[in-house]
């Protein structure tokens, strides 16, 4: 386990090849130049992220957190599981999409197994909880209540990941040109509504059962 010291140093890190990233792309991400702005030894950065796709992939997740933060503090208001699922995919899309160069590089590595990264799990995980309305955990506090684990073999579940591949797809397609952002949620929403119907239907007896009891 790390101490509250290299939490904070790992963090200064991360924060530093975002900035980088941010105003050059992953080609400003040299590793001298990270360790050097973040007021590390070149060694010690090598202790946390062994190569540069795992600086990415930590920057990315970043990322991440911060959609879940948002998600768990405004939470999707679509009444369906489908609409729910489609505005957190755009939310991330969006996310993303503030540092092409980085999500390109990710999804490629991803398609390639090159190094492994949790943005797949990361985002059916989220997805399921916003679809079945269960808590969204936080990174940096508890939430409101329990956060639910999902059973990866369910069906439901086997449906929304089968949703974020979709998203994955529909990601790659942007960052090459071939998709503009109106498009993906479009296409997302036609993929969302068969997909996640089930998780609607789900809910439908606990809706009526107050209903039942007074006939």
């Amino acid at each position: 386990m790390r101490s509250r010291s290299q939490n904070q140093r790992r963090k200064r890190i991360v924060q530093t090849a975002a900035a980088l990233a941010l105003r050059g792309g992953v080609e400003a991400m040299q590793m001298r130049a990270v360790a050097e702005r973040a007021g590390v030894a070149l060694g010690t950065l090598y202790r946390y992220f062994p190569s540069k796709m795992d600086l990415v992939v930590a920057v990315v997740t970043e990322e991440l957190d911060l959609l879940e933060r948002s998600i768990s503090r405004r939470p999707p208001g679509a009444e369906t599981a489908a609409g729910r699922a489609v505005d957190v995919l755009m939310r991330a899309t969006r996310g993303l999409m503030r540092e092409p160069e980085l999500a390109d590089a990710l999804v490629r590595s991803l398609i390639m197994a090159e190094v492994k990264t949790e943005l797949g799990p990361r985002i059916t995980d989220l997805l399921w909880r916003v679809a079945t309305e269960a808590p969204v955990p936080l990174h940096d506090g508890d939430p409101a209540e329990p956060a639910a684990h999902p059973d990866r073999e369910d069906p439901a579940y086997v449906r929304v990941a089968s949703l974020s591949s979709i998203w994955i797809f529909e990601l790659l397609e942007v960052l090459k040109g071939d998709r503009d952002i109106e498009r993906v949620r479009e296409r997302l929403e036609i993929a969302a509504e068969p997909l996640l119907a089930v998780c609607d239907q789900d809910r439908v007896p606990e809706a009526r059962k107050p209903e039942e009891t007074r006939n």
